[in-house]
């Protein structure tokens, strides 16, 4: 019988610290498994000497797999390009900085092995500032009282699919890619592995707190139409006391006649009124703006260098 095949895919940015020891680890964990495997490593626009150390462990070890981007694409793009191009039975996402625990690898698979499309890490708070918790609380609670799918604290990319999980998300082609909803929303029988936070071993986060405000909007906006809502049913409310403040404003000028107009009423209404129209703009703007890129069908990524050909379904 022939042994399955085990994908590991690991996006990288500018981690040349961890390269190595990364892959050393990997291999602990790997080697003892029922399995074969390959590395899979795409190289998101480095601007260090990350791909570099890609390279020249490719040139030792056959298993070991690369895609360079042309530039940073972003994590979501790299994955999307590393999952279009591994060759495996079921595949292991991971970050390169080593806070995804490789130990946790031969409990992912044993997961698989017990018929499960998706075995996911589930990550505690330890070591995360606590003003960091309450946001996290406060964001997961909001999201899953608005959105179509899903979404549990301390669950990420780290996780193994399957290649039905596979398949099914890269038939999943939009541009705007919010992962934590696509993993939710394609189903599929799923274990959670808990394990405790990991500092990170060596270079510097990516991670500012911009692109975790811009991260947390995608998964707002993502998979749900409910802020247009809000804005149809917030303009309606605001039309209706309005009516109801014009014919007070009337009945009063018919009983006492026209007194002075009242400032502190004409400032607060047009910073009232306008500061509703500027957020419902914005939110209508960014659902536009993600319906222009989508037609625009440009590619998520494109390819500089690679040793991995697309992978077509059998």
């Amino acid at each position: 019988m022939k042994m399955k095949l085990l994908s590991i895919v690991v996006p990288v940015y500018n981690e040349e610290a961890n390269i190595t020891c990364m892959y050393e680890r990997l291999i602990e964990e790997l080697s003892p498994l029922p399995f074969n495997y390959e590395i899979m490593f795409i190289d998101d626009g480095s601007s260090d000497g990350t791909l570099e150390e890609i390279l020249a462990l490719a040139e030792r070890f056959e298993g070991v797999k690369y895609i360079s981007l042309t530039r940073n694409f972003g994590k979501e793009a790299a994955l999307f390009a590393g999952l279009k191009r591994i060759r495996g039975d079921a595949a292991i996402l991971m970050d390169g900085d080593l806070q995804h625990p490789p130990e946790l690898i031969g409990q992912m698979v044993r997961g698989y092995e017990e018929g499960y499309h998706q075995v996911v890490a589930k990550r505690s708070r330890t070591g995360d500032k606590r003003i960091r918790q309450m946001f996290s609380v406060l964001y997961y609670k909001m999201v899953n009282s608005i959105t179509d799918v899903d979404l549990a604290d301390g669950e990420g990319d780290f996780r193994l699919l399957s290649r039905k999980a596979i398949n099914s998300i890269l038939q999943l082609s939009e541009s705007n890619r919010f992962s934590k909803g696509l993993y939710s929303w394609i189903g599929l029988s799923k274990k959670i592995i808990s394990y405790e936070n990991v500092t990170r071993a060596g270079g510097q986060s990516k991670w500012s707190f911009g692109n975790l405000v811009n991260y947390g909007i995608d998964g707002i906006i993502s998979f749900n139409l409910k802020p247009l809502r809000v804005c149809f049913y917030t303009g309606f409310v605001i039309l209706f006391l309005s009516i109801v403040y014009i014919g007070i404003t009337f009945y009063d000028i018919m009983t006492e006649g026209i007194g002075a107009p009242g400032y502190f009423t004409t400032i607060s209404s047009i910073l009232f009124l306008g500061g509703i129209q500027l957020i419902s703009l914005g939110v209508i703007g960014e659902y536009v703006g993600r319906i222009y890129n989508e037609t625009k069908r440009r590619p998520n990524f494109l390819i500089d260098i690679s040793n991995a050909e697309e992978y077509d379904e059998p």
